[in-house]
This record gives C-alpha cells, sequence and structure tokens, in this order.
C-alpha cells in the first residue's frame, strides 16, 4: 500500500547565468576591428506543475532537492547556451509556500505552472558597453547567479463534497455505496488515515466526493490527524457530516455530532458556516422506533437531515439529489465571487538595501546590490570602474558618506569585501 504524503519541504535552486565574453573582431581584412563579445546562457528555471494524475507527494519522500541547469559561458561571438530548466510535477490542489508561512502559489487546476525559482541572466558580453568614450572595453559581465531557497509544499485535495465525522461513523462505506471508489472498510472500529476521492453521479451531474479522515475532539488544536484532516476540507464546496446512529461505545449520536461541529468552527469560523447536510447512518442496525428517537434531536438544527445505510443502501438517493441542489447553488454563488488563485512568479526586489555599520566597517544588505557585485570580473579594473559607477547611479557611494564612510574604510557586500574609494574627492 502506498503512503499518503501530504506535506514536504522541497530544496530548490535555479541555474546560474553563462559569463559573457570580452572579445574583439579578429578578422583579416578588418584591421581595426571592435568589440564583439557575446552574451552567456540564461540559467534553467525550477518550475512547478500540476498533473491530475499525481495524489499524493510521494514522489518527494526520496527527492528533497532540485537543481536547475547553469547557462553557459559565452564563446567569443557566440552566445552561450541556455540552462535546463527543471518540470516537476505535482498534485492538483498542491499549496506552495515558503518556510515563513507566504503563499507564493496555489496550483488548484490542471497544467497550473508556478515558477519558484528563476534562473540567472547570462552575463553581457563587452559588446553592450560600447559608448562614445568607451569604444574598446575589456570586461564583460559575470553570470547572474541562481536563486536558492526552501520551499513548504502542502496539498489540499481537490472534491467538491467533503464526508465529514468521527471515526468509524460509516464514511468510508458510504463513499463505497454511491461510486466507484474502493477505499478499505472494516467491521472494527478504525478511522481512514488517507483520504479517499470516488465520482458521484447523480442524473446529468457528476461531482468529486472524499471520504476524509476522521475527526476527534481537539483536532482543531492539532490532537489526532488534527490539521492534516482539517487543510482538506478547505476546499470542498459542501459538508456532509455522516453520524453513526449507533456507535459501537454506546456514546451519544448527538454528543459526537457536536463535537465535530465545535472542532470545524475552532479551526476557521468560515469553515463552520460552509453548507453542510447530515446524514444519519447505520439506520440498519435499529429498529423503526428506536432510529425515530435518535434522529428526533437532529430536527432542531436546521439542516437538511437524511436517515440512510451506507451498507444496504437504504436512503442515499434523496441525499444524492440534496448533495446535487446545494453543490449548484455553491458553485453558482462561487462563480459570483470567485476565489484567487495565486499562481505567479515572486518578484525580485533589486533596488533597495540598507547599510549597517560593525566594529569592520559597513556592510550593505540588499539582492540588487549584491547581484550586480557578482556579475562583475572583479579582477579586470575596467569592470570595477564600471561597478563603481553603477553603485554611484543608485545612490549607494553618497548613502555611504553620509552614514560616515572615509576613504580607505572596509565595505562589505555579500561574500566581498573594498575598501571605500571616494573618487570624487
Amino acid at each position: 500500500m502506498s503512503t499518503f504524503i501530504d506535506e514536504v519541504t522541497l530544496t530548490v535552486r535555479s541555474g546560474r547565468g553563462g559569463n559573457g565574453s570580452a572579445t574583439f573582431h579578429r578578422e583579416k581584412h578588418v584591421p581595426r576591428g571592435g568589440p564583439n563579445g557575446a552574451d552567456g546562457g540564461r540559467g534553467g528555471d525550477v518550475v512547478l506543475v500540476a498533473a491530475r494524475g499525481l495524489r499524493t507527494l510521494l514522489d518527494f519522500r526520496f527527492r528533497r532537492t532540485v537543481f536547475a541547469g547553469d547557462g553557459g559561458n559565452a564563446k567569443q561571438n557566440k552566445r552561450g547556451a541556455d540552462g535546463h530548466s527543471e518540470r516537476v510535477e505535482v498534485p492538483v490542489g498542491t499549496l506552495v509556500k515558503t518556510m515563513e508561512g507566504e503563499l507564493l502559489g496555489d496550483l488548484a487546476e490542471d497544467g497550473s505552472a508556478l515558477v519558484v525559482a528563476r534562473g540567472g541572466r547570462g552575463g553581457r558580453g563587452n559588446l553592450h558597453f560600447t559608448t562614445s568614450v568607451r569604444q574598446a572595453p575589456t570586461f564583460a559581465e559575470q553570470g547572474e547567479p541562481g536563486e536558492e531557497l526552501e520551499i513548504h509544499l502542502e496539498l489540499q485535495l481537490i472534491a467538491s463534497v467533503g464526508l465529514v465525522g468521527l471515526p468509524n461513523a460509516g464514511k468510508s462505506t458510504l463513499l463505497a455505496a454511491v461510486s466507484a471508489a474502493k477505499p478499505k472498510i472494516a467491521s472494527y472500529p478504525f478511522t481512514t488515515i488517507t483520504p479517499n476521492l470516488g465520482v458521484v453521479a447523480v442524473d446529468d451531474q457528476r461531482f468529486v466526493m472524499a471520504d476524509l479522515p476522521g475527526l476527534i475532539e481537539g483536532a482543531s488544536e492539532g490532537h489526532g490527524l488534527g490539521h492534516q484532516f482539517l487543510k482538506h476540507v478547505q476546499r470542498t464546496l459542501v459538508l456532509v457530516h455522516v453520524v453513526d446512529l449507533f456507535p459501537v461505545d454506546e456514546s451519544e449520536p448527538m454528543e459526537n455530532f457536536r463535537t465535530v461541529e465545535a472542532e470545524l468552527r475552532s479551526y476557521s469560523p468560515e469553515l463552520g458556516s460552509r453548507r453542510r447536510i447530515i446524514a444519519l447512518n447505520k439506520v440498519d442496525l435499529g429498529s423503526a422506533e428506536d432510529v425515530s428517537a435518535r434522529a428526533a434531536p437532529f430536527e432542531q438544527e436546521g439542516l437538511p437531515c437524511f436517515l440512510v445505510s451506507g451498507a444496504s443502501g437504504q436512503g442515499l438517493p434523496p441525499l444524492l439529489r440534496e448533495i446535487a441542489s446545494q453543490l449548484q447553488e455553491a458553485e453558482a454563488d462561487t462563480e459570483e465571487q470567485p476565489p484567487v488563485r495565486l499562481v505567479q512568479t515572486p518578484v525580485r526586489t533589486m533596488d533597495t538595501w540598507v547599510i549597517e555599520q560593525d566594529e569592520d566597517g559597513f556592510v550593505v544588505l540588499g539582492k540588487g546590490v549584491e547581484r550586480a557585485v557578482k556579475m562583475t570580473n572583479l579582477a579586470n579594473m575596467e569592470a570595477v570602474r564600471y561597478l563603481h559607477r553603477k553603485l554611484e547611479r543608485m545612490g549607494l557611494i553618497s548613502a555611504l558618506r553620509d552614514a560616515g564612510a572615509q576613504q580607505d574604510d572596509t565595505v562589505k557586500i555579500g561574500e566581498f569585501e573594498f575598501e571605500f574609494e571616494d573618487w570624487e574627492r
């Protein structure tokens, strides 16, 4: 039996861009050939793609890293090759989050894609740096570094209707009776630990129903399967609360019902107000009088209530028709107020930075500044001068002066250290 895995942490790294070249025309009949350095290739992306054929994140149990290919370096006047992008399939319904919990994307539709790490751009060749006063630049850019980050994948099943209830309420039996799903069913008390999906047909309407793990008291606080269960309920439009009218532990059906309802409300007020139908199950285990007496308190709840038996099929057609009707209404409401499906590439912040001072000098923090340094060939003085002018245009040199930086003070940007050169003074 395969293991159901619905959460995983993944390390992703996009490819580094290739270095540009600093070359010149060397043709026999071109006496003063100018610069013709080409660009480096772009680094590969890491892309997550939703695929309907997957049901779990099991593939990532032993694969916790995904690395894309680096871009190729330019060779004279020939552009470097682009790096290979890694396209990784995940189940439909996968949420992609940062380790801090920020939502990056919701892959809720088959084929939807999210670039989680963009490849670095290739460094520009010296041809790009020619000006009226710099006609023969001897430097080129180095490739932009790729991105590396940890992401958290969380699977929320895509089902229109969810069966909720305490363990052994008969949800699996009910699902098997109304669909072609074949969940594990036994006569002894136990709870489903992996969600099961089945397609249900009612007249000309078809919908997906999920038999979800059984709730226990304290689930909203993480007890038992806790949040693993409750998060799968969030995408459903209609909840069918299955109640065992004749529990083997002789507990009160109404108390059991209220336990589950309280957990739903505690986890999310919106979830507690979701459309719900009560299915009083296992009516075949008692007499008509006993069933009527046990069912009477539920009539005061103000929710559609049906007497059913998943084992014998009793009462299932009316229940399914009510589910189909409620689902149509819920889908109409959803069309009027469509949910936000965030599927986008995180935006890079390139032009913000801060300056901090420590006992060794000054530290500049900022992704854009750090990338500019990493893409500079620091062994080439002409390239270093170009970097200095670029930092001046960004306002960083002036800000360092205002922060108190003096000639030859140490300035650290990323992993590199420099002596502050105040060329204007």
